[in-house]
């Protein structure tokens, strides 16, 4: 077993499912203790009872809705009070908004994914950065689209949004970088999670296609002509996670199999 993120502690959001999932499952074998936060108890439980416990680790999950900020808020603060020990990693991800044109979108779709997508990682980030900062390091790593270099055609809120949170980061990662916390951005490509299934199901409507072809043409878009696994971001958010990233922050890291189409 890989023992970098041994007695390594980490909070992994979105970790019920897809990339989330497989980070959480990948890091545990890792040595890392991890806790999971999302907003459906029963896939946490499931998630959890994956989880390698080979170093002795203690895992645990946290349930709220990330749309509803005063109530994730709440969540994340009365647990932290509780700890006894900081985090070390904090690994920001959570569902995409739906898809559509973006001269459709209705403005609450806006202020929806704004407070999944940005604002969550900020009340998250504000209260696990001041334990980093006690322990003299941190590794912060958000999980957000290949969207945020080459905007994607349907995705008009989510492409909107996203961009919005790598340049949060961006910032956070000039901000924080002298006490020697870590920021960085993962952009995940056409990766074989839930996510896609249902927006290739979505697409193959749209266009009156099948969802082998809507498959079939984002395989052709890629240099490697395939569709990646989450465990395949999982090891980039791992090595982003590890000692061995020590000097790489602010970066926008694709794994996108070489996209280069839309």
């Amino acid at each position: 077993m890989n023992k970098q993120l041994l007695k390594k502690r980490a909070l992994i959001c979105g970790g019920s499912d897809g990339i989330g999932k497989a980070t959480a499952i990948m890091m545990a074998d890792m040595g890392c203790e991890v806790t999971l936060f999302a907003r459906n108890s029963t896939k946490l439980q499931s998630t959890i009872e994956k989880l390698s416990k080979k170093e002795s680790q203690k895992h645990n999950f946290l349930c709220a809705d990330f749309d509803d900020s005063i109530a994730l808020k709440k969540e994340i603060t009365s647990y932290i009070k509780r700890l006894k020990n900081p985090f070390n990693i904090l690994i920001n991800n959570s569902g995409g908004p739906k898809g559509g044109p973006l001269i459709d979108a209705e403005e609450d779709e806006f202020r929806i994914a704004f407070e999944r997508l940005l604002i969550a990682n900020h009340i998250i980030s504000k209260c696990l950065v001041p334990g980093m900062k006690e322990i003299g390091s941190g590794r912060i790593i958000n999980v957000i689209s290949t969207s945020v270099t080459q905007v994607l055609p349907g995705l008009g809120v989510s492409n909107t949004i996203r961009g919005s949170v790598a340049q949060w980061a961006k910032t956070l990662a000039l901000e924080l970088g002298e006490y020697n916390i870590t920021v960085n951005n993962v952009l995940p490509g056409y990766t074989d999670t839930e996510r896609l299934k249902s927006l290739g199901i979505s697409k193959a409507k749209n266009t009156g296609s099948t969802i082998e072809t809507v498959r079939e043409n984002w395989e052709k878009n890629t240099s490697l002509k395939r569709i990646g696994n989450p465990e395949e971001v999982a090891s980039i958010i791992a090595f982003l996670s590890s000692d061995s990233s020590s000097y790489v922050t602010g970066q926008n890291i694709s794994v996108d199999g070489g996209r280069f189409g839309v």
